[in-house]
């Protein structure tokens, strides 16, 4: 049996990690620095390669070492490939080298609570970066993130949850609403108001019921895809609201929004903080872990 009947079907990977660097740099003793191995070594690699290629790739010239038609042609059709892994590692490094640690958040707990106190926290940790994305709950096994806000009764597969703000909603309203409707004196006289809903309609019903108030069977009112742009709303003066009140409390310190009645509601959702199960978290990622944990259990 000869030495190509003995050759594996996928080419010797170093073989064609040495060429690529021949190639690329024009000289065996360019690709022996980057490699950090000797001239020699790096000529027994294209040898090898050209043995199970059955192809000569390169060729004497004078003292030098050359490529030949099919070198050429073989550099062409490998080298994009050893770009995109070279841009990858990179990469890899980099974000090592910077600490990096992937958030994905709900728009309504990033804009009213994980931002305005962030500054704190990256004031006791200097060179950690984050990146912050949106978490989309009608998605969630996507999440690619190293921690994630989430939002729904804490059940996801492969993920462990821990609870952070409650689901107990209130009912809102925005300072220019109480100018143009004056003082709200009873549950009862909600019923003649413009109402916003967060995602859907039912929770509406739920006050009222749990307030002992007597509402049409169809609660009509803006529709908003989630919390943000209802909070928005209500802050607009389009109507009254059922919020959190760990979500808005910079709205209520100001006066913009107004807390009308102490009656809650709890649709059996809350908002999680979530890692996931497969893989632990890396030092920095512990550290922004424990400080939400911790620093921002608002239930």
């Amino acid at each position: 049996m000869n030495n190509i009947e003995q050759l594996d079907n996928d080419p010797p990977l170093r073989a064609v990690r040495t060429f690529e660097a021949f190639a690329r740099h024009g000289g065996v003793n360019a690709a022996a620095r980057e490699m950090d191995v000797s001239p020699s070594a790096v000529s027994h690699q294209l040898r090898l390669l050209e043995t199970f290629l059955r192809q000569p790739l390169t060729a004497r010239q004078g003292r030098n070492l050359v490529l030949t038609d099919e070198g050429r042609e073989y550099y062409r059709a490998i080298r994009s490939a050893f770009a995109v892994l070279r841009s990858a590692t990179d990469h890899v490094r980099e974000k090592s080298a910077m600490r990096q640690v992937t958030v994905s958040l709900i728009p309504l707990f990033g804009i009213n609570v994980f931002i305005p106190r962030l500054p704190g926290f990256l004031a006791e940790n200097p060179g950690l970066e984050i990146n912050v994305t949106y978490a989309n709950h009608r998605s969630y096994p996507s999440d690619a993130a190293d921690i994630s806000i989430r939002f729904g009764t804490g059940h996801w597969p492969g993920y462990h949850s821990e609870p952070l703000i409650s689901g107990a909603m209130g009912v809102y309203c925005g300072r220019a609403l109480l100018q143009q409707h004056g003082l709200i004196n009873s549950p009862e006289a909600l019923v003649d108001l413009p109402l916003l809903h967060d995602e859907e309609r039912g929770s509406w019903a739920q006050w009222f019921q749990a307030a002992g108030v007597k509402h049409p069977a169809a609660l009509n009112g803006l529709l908003f895809e989630d919390g943000q742009l209802a909070l928005t709303a209500t802050l607009t003066g389009l109507g009254c609201a059922l919020l959190r009140e760990p979500l808005v409390l910079p709205y209520l310190a100001s006066g913009e929004l107004v807390k009308l009645f102490d009656q809650t509601v709890d649709d059996g959702r809350q908002y999680y903080l979530c890692r996931r199960a497969d893989s632990e978290l890396s030092r920095e990622g512990m550290s922004l872990y424990s400080w939400l944990k911790d620093g921002l259990s608002l239930s």
